[in-house]
């Protein structure tokens, strides 16, 4: 019988958040130089632990966990069909090293837990990170800024404006913070275009903005006060 979300998440909720970071990404652990020692993590494994420990430092413990428990008593193939065992999703590694991989990155998990040496923040690296630390962006650019946005809306104003009435207002503050947040990091206009196509964005800018000038119109506009039940009366 298929396992229930609370089993899931108790049993491999984050192990999941670990191969999932993997997931596009070269699984082996590779330096700088595209060279590895089997120390250094890869590219997806230091974006997991840098957003991890920023964010959920005590999930830390329990992602080494579950990958040890997982590598040591796999589940045979039977009981994989049968959904009562998490599938671990194609990382590009042949199923017979899957074992060692997943000890390895509880090896590297531990190993920066007792170094206590947390990461610089930094702009994110893979398509996981960007999407674990821009929920909301991901979900705006995502689905109001996709190809299809010229088939819904009239121009890029419309677009916002129909967020800004059919999205709660927590969400709204959310998404203004996340961009306050990306814009902090003062990246270069080909970086925020690259990293917006990971969100989700799929049409330019209104001209004659950059993506940085309308990620700050956008936050702007978002974030001004809204009325709570319209305009005040007009005093006489």
């Amino acid at each position: 019988m298929p396992m229930k979300p609370f089993e899931f998440d108790r049993r491999y909720g984050e192990l999941d958040q670990v191969v999932s970071a993997h997931i596009g990404q070269n699984a082996e652990d590779v330096n700088e130089d595209g060279h590895g020692d089997g120390r250094e993590p890869s590219h997806a494994m230091q974006a997991y632990l840098r957003h991890t420990w920023h964010t959920r430092p005590w999930a830390l413990a329990i992602a080494e966990q579950q990958l040890r428990e997982y590598a040591r008593f796999p589940p045979g193939r039977l009981r994989l069909r049968l959904g009562e065992f998490y599938p671990v999703p194609d990382v590009g590694l042949p199923e017979s090293r899957t074992q060692d991989w997943l000890l390895h990155l509880a090896d590297q998990v531990r190993r920066s837990v007792d170094s206590g040496e947390v990461p610089v923040p930094s702009a994110p690296r893979t398509h996981w990170e960007w999407h674990a630390r821009f929920p909301e962006l991901a979900q705006f650019l995502g689905g109001w800024f996709s190809q299809d946005m010229v088939d819904e809306f009239a121009d890029h104003e419309a677009a916002v404006s129909h967020y800004e009435a059919t999205t709660d207002r927590a969400l709204v503050a959310r998404l203004v913070g996340e961009v306050a947040e990306l814009l902090a990091l003062d990246l270069e206009e080909t970086d925020y275009v690259l990293g917006l196509a990971e969100l989700g964005l799929e049409v330019g800018p209104p001209a004659p903005l950059s993506v940085g000038a309308w990620l700050e119109a956008v936050m702007g506009r978002l974030g001004r006060p809204r009325p709570k039940y319209g305009p005040s009366p007009t005093a006489e």
